[in-house]
């Protein structure tokens, strides 16, 4: 279907409807939620230029993600810090899915996934690989879930200055991991990431609060 073209509706077509897309944000990320978005769109009133949240600038992907939340129905599912932890992370990250499917306006049908695995839902369910590539619907969720979670991590750093979050949506750049040893982790970090489990060792060992 899909290819280098970029998202098409192909697959929603051949899809019981209504059918909704689902994408995740997060799972790379040192601290912070995995957010995930449930996108259902509307034939008639898709916006345009929809594509893989990666591919586009955050002016585009904003006015994307404002668009889907006005003429498409959407719900978001998080998943904490504390799951990602006690699940690990691509445990939380299907917890998150299904959470934002739980959430839409309506039941849907049938459901595409980005990715090679798909949660447990009510409605049939196919998986994706490269599905923020091939599926305009997924696509959509991946917009929609990306500008979510940048916007939780931006609030976060204004409890938490230092690690740039603003800037870095708590993936481990070189500036978020000299913060880590610097000043330690916060509750917001992920106990299971190896460079968070480190930095907690160092912290301990200078009486610093861990």
């Amino acid at each position: 279907m899909a290819g280098e073209r970029g998202p098409d509706y192909a697959w929603e077509a051949v899809a019981p409807a209504p059918v909704c897309g689902v994408d995740e944000a997060g799972r790379g990320p040192l601290a912070g939620p995995v957010v995930a978005a449930a996108v259902i769109l509307a034939p008639g009133r898709i916006p345009a230029g929809i594509d893989d949240s990666k591919r586009l600038a955050p002016a585009r992907r904003a006015a994307l993600d404002a668009a889907l939340r006005r003429d498409a129905e959407v719900a978001l599912g998080i998943a904490s810090v504390d799951e990602i932890d006690i699940l690990n992370v691509l445990q939380a990250s299907l917890l998150a899915m299904a959470r934002a499917v739980a959430g839409l306006p309506r039941p849907p049908a049938s459901a595409l996934i980005d990715g090679n695995r798909a949660p447990a839902l009510a409605c049939p369910a196919r998986a994706l690989v490269r599905g923020d590539a091939r599926s305009l619907s997924i696509a959509a969720a991946s917009i929609v879930a990306k500008c979510a979670r940048d916007r939780i991590m931006t609030e976060l750093a204004l409890s938490f200055p230092g690690y740039g979050w603003e800037t870095n949506a708590g993936y481990g750049t070189p500036a978020h991991l000299a913060a880590l040893t610097r000043l330690g982790p916060t509750v917001h970090h992920r106990r299971g990431f190896a460079p968070v489990r480190a930095a907690a060792g160092l912290a301990r060992g200078t009486g610093r609060p861990i």
